[in-house]
């Protein structure tokens, strides 16, 4: 190869990481030598927005729109992301061509002033950039305050150790893949928390008419965890999802079996409905859909507008 096949990634330790993490995969599935495949690290709005939650100035969208605008651009040929960043409508002429099998999809739970997440005090100081995990807490526990916590993972281990909360909630797989798990005080089981949407999938995103980079992410696609994402992301865009929209989803399969539970709640977390459903892998995408119009039959067309 003539010129370095270049990565798309920010440069935060956990998205080098992933970004790293799929360099090697490229290298050991063709065989490429050390220097065919490099990072070109791209800083996103959501990096330089630190100051406001992410949901007052665009949501999510922020941490992949100068890397999308990069790949349009043939900058970089391929983009790899956390995939519960990714919003559920990519830009026209870019697709998810890879997603790697799914590490650890758990909450993580971390506080130096209770054991867990049910010991917190009612009013108890809880530091997220998420408010989806802010509402769950609140659904499956105490009533807890919610302080926007924006920052990589160390950063909000940092905010945690200097006392600017009395805890945090982080996903499991991101501290894993960073060396951190130590830090952890406790894993909330997904029977009792359920995840974020895409929680511990990374995605591999690129041009959809590049047929050499889709060739070359093939052999890193994991069929399995691309059902289960495809399925939860189908639900959250039934659901118009967002950062405002405090949404859970958890596909699993088993076999040809696929599993789904989805979550909606309320913005203080008090009301919520849920939903159950089985069918086969193959559907994955119209099993997330019809669990999305269900939820949203039974909540009623409002609950979403009562979101602040």
């Amino acid at each position: 190869m003539s010129a370095s096949i270049l990565i798309g990634t920010r440069g935060s330790p956990l998205a080098l990481w992933q970004a790293n993490h799929v360099r090697g995969l490229l290298l050991e599935a063709h065989g490429l030598e050390d220097g065919a495949v490099d990072l070109s690290v791209i800083t996103t709005s959501g990096d330089r927005i630190q100051d406001r939650p992410l949901a007052d100035v665009g949501g999510k969208g922020l941490f992949t729109k100068e890397i999308d605008e990069a790949l349009l651009a043939g900058g970089v040929a391929l983009a790899v992301h956390s995939m519960k960043d990714l919003p559920t409508v990519l830009p026209d002429g870019l697709c998810v061509a890879a997603v790697l099998p799914r590490a650890d999809v758990r909450d993580a739970f971390l506080s130096p002033a209770a054991a867990s997440i049910m010991e917190l005090p009612p009013g108890a100081a809880v530091g997220t950039s998420s408010l989806s995990a802010a509402r769950r807490s609140n659904a499956c526990g105490p009533i807890l305050r919610v302080i926007d916590f924006r920052g990589n993972v160390e950063t909000r281990l940092r905010k945690l150790d200097e006392g600017v909360a009395d805890a945090t909630l982080l996903a499991m797989a991101g501290l894993d893949r960073l060396g951190l798990s130590s830090k952890v005080t406790s894993v909330l089981p997904v029977d009792e928390m359920l995840p974020a949407v895409a929680q511990g999938a990374i995605a591999v995103v690129t041009r959809e008419h590049d047929a050499e980079t889709k060739r070359l992410l093939a052999p890193l696609n994991d069929p399995q965890t691309a059902a289960a994402v495809t399925c939860e992301r189908a639900f959250l865009a039934e659901l118009d999802g967002s950062c405002r929209t405090p949404i859970a989803g958890l596909a699993e399969i088993d076999g040809g079996a696929l599993r789904f539970r989805g979550l909606i709640l309320s913005p203080g977390g008090a009301e919520w409905h849920d939903v159950e459903m089985t069918g086969v892998a193959e559907r994955a995408e119209e099993l997330g859909r019809i669990a999305g119009e269900d939820v949203l039959a039974r909540a009623g067309t409002n609950f979403l507008a009562k979101l602040p």
